[in-house]
């Protein structure tokens, strides 16, 4: 008799422990990738049989993966568009999980600190100034020992919420941008040599004499590459920072109930002017019914424990006004 109760015992556990165990699957941004890499680890070794596969494969890749369904959720730093949500096989919500910086990086030869109007930046990526001792360059940079040498870009080759934002941005500032390649995920470049994901424009820069690129503020902190001030929409220059990064985000009054909004060039004093909000793609009705409740769980942990860490990557924790009307779409998920 005690074997046979210990025998159902031993299944009970069994069972518990296999509807414990749940292997979720997801796919998208680079942008967020160091922090969600850290959050997925804590998370699985603080829930014993629960792992998060997460492929950082940019921001377009998450978006198709996360719309045909072949993942439990995507990422991206760009939102989707209404004709891409109106396409999607699955009903999906945008729910932020941290605020960036996109920053222009640089490899001038005896150059470590640089200063950008919108307007050159603009023009650099656009290929209208071609050598980095241009006179609109100089004059931003008074004193600076300026080279002769060519200007090489370096973008991204995948679609890339990086490059959404970055051109979200450029399109904001310049007519000659936002009438030309415009915004997007993935653009018609008019210059320069593509690399994958952030890690692949910081690899070309890094080892570019010349060369110039953008990626999230964490890839140049770890490859130790220069990144340039900005000029804000109040006529500052600012260099990012989470501080900036906050104050671009305090100028939105209203969230959407979508959560599909732009912070870049917003006004502030202090505002860092390349910010962003980054979003996970999430199903609003799971079809695995015991992998929906894994996520929700985690999404909640997200908001709970994940925000206190992600100042020590360099990103900014999202607004409280935003965690609690998040909270809310996150308890209303199937």
């Amino acid at each position: 008799m005690r074997k046979t109760v210990l025998f159902a015992i031993g299944l009970l556990v069994l069972a518990v422990s296999a509807a414990q165990a749940q292997k979720l699957t997801g796919a998208g941004a680079t942008f967020p990738y160091p922090i969600y890499s850290k959050w997925f680890s804590e998370y699985s070794a603080a829930h014993p049989g629960v792992e998060i596969n997460y492929q950082s494969i940019g921001s377009g890749g998450g978006i198709r993966q996360a719309t045909a369904g072949l993942v439990d959720f995507g990422a991206t730093d760009g939102p989707m568009s209404d004709e891409q949500i109106a396409g999607s096989k699955i009903k999906l919500i945008h729910l932020p999980t941290v605020m960036g910086a996109v920053v222009p990086i640089f490899n001038v030869t005896g150059v470590t600190e640089l200063k950008f109007s919108p307007d050159v930046l603009a023009d650099i990526f656009l290929g209208k100034i071609s050598t980095w001792n241009d006179p609109r360059i100089a004059k931003d940079n008074p004193g600076a020992k300026l080279p002769g040498e060519s200007i090489i870009v370096a973008h991204r080759a995948d679609g890339s919420g990086t490059t959404y934002i970055f051109s979200d941005y450029l399109s904001k500032v310049s007519k000659d941008w936002a009438n030309g390649p415009g915004k997007g995920t993935a653009l018609n470049w008019p210059k320069g040599v593509a690399g994958k994901g952030n890690e692949g424009v910081a690899g070309y820069v890094r080892q570019l004499p010349g060369s110039i690129g953008y990626v999230e503020l964490i890839y140049a902190l770890q490859n130790k590459i220069s990144f340039g001030e900005v000029k804000n929409a109040s006529g500052n220059w600012v260099k990012a920072s989470i501080a900036g990064v906050t104050e671009a985000a305090a100028s939105v009054k209203a969230i959407p109930a979508d959560y599909r909004v732009s912070i870049t060039n917003a006004p502030g004093p202090n505002a860092y002017p390349i910010s962003s909000f980054t979003w996970l793609l999430v199903p609003v009705k799971s079809q695995d019914a015991a992998k929906g409740k894994v996520l929700k769980d985690f999404l909640n942990w997200m908001l709970n424990n994940g925000q206190n860490e992600v100042a020590n990557l360099y990103y900014a924790p999202l607004p409280k006004s935003v965690v609690a009307k998040e909270q809310a779409s996150i308890n209303s998920l199937q």
